[in-house]
């Protein structure tokens, strides 16, 4: 076994390499061989997976969490060769909705679901964003979760409670955001607080936004919420960590193979924890586009 192992040496929680020196004894009792491949800017994980000679491994693994899968998927599904290798991540972020899926946020234990060399598919939302092609895994989100994302940057030092005191700061704002969306040739109107489309069950810090999401269903799970009162989306936003939200009636739950969405203004998207894109978006599912090492 041979793995491509890319890990940021000052990226999430600056532990990357600490992560590292305590995985590396599990491939090599394994006999597993790793390429060790150090990030030195943002993107720089994509590059990788966009550049790097596959053939002679069996995977391209990662330290990290959202951001860092987010590189690595978008880098090879971009490859002109169109190859493909099974994705491994060991558990290293800030943001890891996608483990947190798996049932996997321990390193040690990622690193030894990993030498296994289990697969499951993963489907991949294909994001055209006002003409530029991105590829998202957990979420795209528009409205307060595209706001809550960026408002939360200004607050890394709180850690991963920084989405928690940015979700208050953001709902109080209560802003308009006038929209159609189209689900699989359906179209509807409205004033929404936000719009959520996810392909995990997690977001965020252990947020269960889509609590009959699967990886692997071919399918997005979307979340259309209404404009409401300010009192109302903080209720909302307390009932997201269990998932109980979605018996709310201001929540509207759809599971699709593609939508558009058309604000009347348009707006950056958050796209797996990352604002990237803009507004108007057309997403279609591409169903087993990889595959993760579990």
């Amino acid at each position: 076994m041979k793995y491509y192992l890319a890990v940021n040496p000052q990226g999430g929680t600056k532990k990357g390499l600490d992560i590292l020196e305590k995985v590396r004894p599990i491939f090599e009792k394994a006999g597993a061989e790793i390429v060790v491949k150090e990030t030195r800017y943002a993107g720089h994980a994509r590059n990788m997976a966009h550049e790097l000679p596959y053939e002679g491994f069996d995977g391209f693994c990662a330290i990290g969490g959202d951001g860092t899968m987010h590189e690595v998927i978008n880098g090879m599904l971009s490859r002109k060769d169109e190859a493909k290798l099974p994705i491994g991540l060991i558990t290293g972020g800030t943001g890891n909705s996608f483990m947190h899926d798996l049932d996997c946020l321990d390193p040690i234990v990622a690193a030894k679901r990993i030498i296994t060399g289990r697969l499951r598919d993963l489907d991949v939302a294909r994001v055209d964003a006002n003409g530029e092609i991105i590829y998202g895994f957990n979420i795209i989100g528009w409205g307060l979760p595209t706001d809550i994302t960026m408002t939360a940057e200004k607050f890394r030092w709180l850690g991963g409670q920084r989405y928690n005191l940015a979700a208050v700061i953001e709902v109080m704002k209560n802003k308009p955001r006038l929209a159609r969306i189209c689900i699989d040739g359906r179209t509807v109107a409205g004033d929404y607080g936000f719009i959520l489309a996810c392909n995990t069950i997690h977001t965020g810090t252990a947020m269960k936004a889509a609590p009959l999401a699967r990886i692997d269903d071919g399918l997005i799970d979307l979340l259309t919420v209404r404009k409401a009162g300010r009192l109302k989306l903080l209720s909302l936003f307390g009932k997201i960590f269990s998932g109980a939200h979605v018996g709310d009636p201001a929540v509207v739950y759809h599971q699709a193979k593609e939508f558009s969405l058309i604000p009347q203004e348009d707006h950056p998207l958050n796209i797996d924890g990352e604002i990237l894109g803009n507004t108007p978006i057309h997403v279609k599912m591409m169903p087993k586009a990889v595959q993760v090492l579990v």
